[in-house]
């Protein structure tokens, strides 16, 4: 197994895949100048290469104070370097056969906190499921009101690990 991952790692293939550079420069820019964006480039370039199991880090969501300004500088980043992820990834005919998840460790609190943020809260939470068969625009559960606790439809965790492994 050594073996193999050093010659996972080291092969010409590999190499190509890393290669961002060789991308348009307009290309790099619709996915956004900045790590998460060239991150998901990386991503779909991992995944054309035959990369079965692709995962990144986007750091900096754990909001326990200021989140209106933190929200401000997470998201457009996030938002465009996503968008285009799934759009490229169904440009390039791999989005059918590819599953992205983006998912966090727990949901946060409904209310803002005394630091004008939101703790952590593990009776809520969302996750986002594109490509593979999921049909797209598709909203499954429901919380209350104040987004405190599960309406309708509950997920566990043992369902999302069903449907990334059935994916």
């Amino acid at each position: 197994f050594k073996q193999q991952a050093f010659e996972l790692m080291t092969s010409k293939e590999t190499k190509t895949a890393f290669d961002i550079h060789s991308e348009p420069d307009t290309l790099r820019d619709k996915y956004g100048r900045n790590t998460l964006g060239q991150s998901c480039l990386m991503a779909r370039r991992l995944v054309e290469a035959g990369v079965r199991y692709v995962t990144l880090t986007y750091g900096g969501w754990d909001m326990h104070g200021n989140i209106n300004g933190s929200i401000r500088g997470q998201m457009p980043s996030f938002d465009q370097a996503y968008a285009r992820l799934i759009r490229d990834l169904d440009d390039r005919g791999l989005l059918e056969e590819t599953l992205v998840v983006v998912m966090s460790e727990m949901g946060r609190t409904p209310k803002i906190n005394e630091n004008a943020g939101r703790d952590h809260w593990t009776f809520c939470d969302s996750a986002l499921f594109a490509g593979a068969g999921i049909r797209g625009g598709t909203v499954y559960g429901a919380s209350d009101s104040q987004a405190a606790y599960v309406k309708d439809k509950p997920v566990s965790t043992a369902d999302i690990c069903a449907t990334i492994y059935h994916c």
